[in-house]
C-alpha cells in the first residue's frame, strides 16, 4: 500500500477516510479540490491541475482523494497499487452533501480549500449526485472488479465496510 486512490461519488466521506487512512500509514496525501480550487474557490487553470496531479502521481508514495477530472481519473486509478472505493447506498450520499454543509459553518470540511462557498459547492454537489451514481459508479464497479488481479481492492458499500477497513489498517 504506497499509491491509493480513494475514490466515489460526491459525499462519500472521501476526504475524511483519506485523511484517517494517511494518520494511519504515515503516507503522504493529496486532496484534488486544493488542488484544483484556490482559497475562496476560484478555480486553477487545467494545465496547472494536470501538472500538480501528474508531480504527485511520479512520487513513490501517496494517497490522492476526490474526482479531479475524467482526464487524470483513470490515469490516477491505473497507476495506484490500492484503489479503495466508496460505493454506499445515493441516500447516504445526499445524507452526507447535506450534514458537510450543515456542520461547514461551524468546522470546515475536510480536504476543501479554506473559505470555499459551501452553497454553491452543496449545490454543485446535489446535481453531481445522480450524473454520477448513473453514468460513472457503473465504471467505477467494472474498474475496480477487473483490477481485483493487480491491485489491492477494497470495495466499500456501507459505513460498517468503512470500519473494517479502518480496522484492517490498524492492525497493518
Amino acid at each position: 500500500m504506497k499509491k491509493v486512490a480513494v475514490f466515489g461519488n460526491t459525499g462519500a466521506g472521501k476526504s475524511t477516510l483519506s485523511k484517517q487512512i494517511a494518520d494511519l500509514t504515515r503516507l503522504p496525501l493529496y486532496a484534488l479540490d486544493q488542488l484544483q480550487y484556490q482559497p475562496g474557490g476560484a478555480e486553477v487553470s487545467h494545465q496547472d491541475y494536470q501538472q500538480a496531479h501528474q508531480r504527485i502521481l511520479e512520487q513513490d508514495q501517496w494517497i490522492i482523494d476526490g474526482f479531479g477530472s475524467i482526464d487524470t481519473l483513470w490515469i490516477r486509478l491505473n497507476t495506484a497499487d490500492t484503489l479503495v472505493f466508496i460505493d454506499l447506498p445515493l441516500y447516504l450520499h445526499f445524507w452526507w452533501v447535506t450534514k458537510r454543509f450543515l456542520i461547514s459553518g461551524v468546522k470546515p470540511p475536510e480536504g476543501y480549500p479554506k473559505n470555499s462557498p459551501m452553497f454553491k459547492s452543496t449545490m454543485t454537489s446535489y446535481r453531481v449526485l445522480w450524473l454520477c451514481h448513473q453514468r460513472l459508479t457503473p465504471r467505477y464497479r467494472e474498474f475496480v472488479e477487473q483490477a481485483r488481479s493487480t491491485k489491492q481492492v477494497y470495495h466499500l458499500r456501507s459505513p460498517k465496510q468503512i470500519a473494517q477497513f479502518l480496522g484492517r489498517i490498524c492492525k497493518l
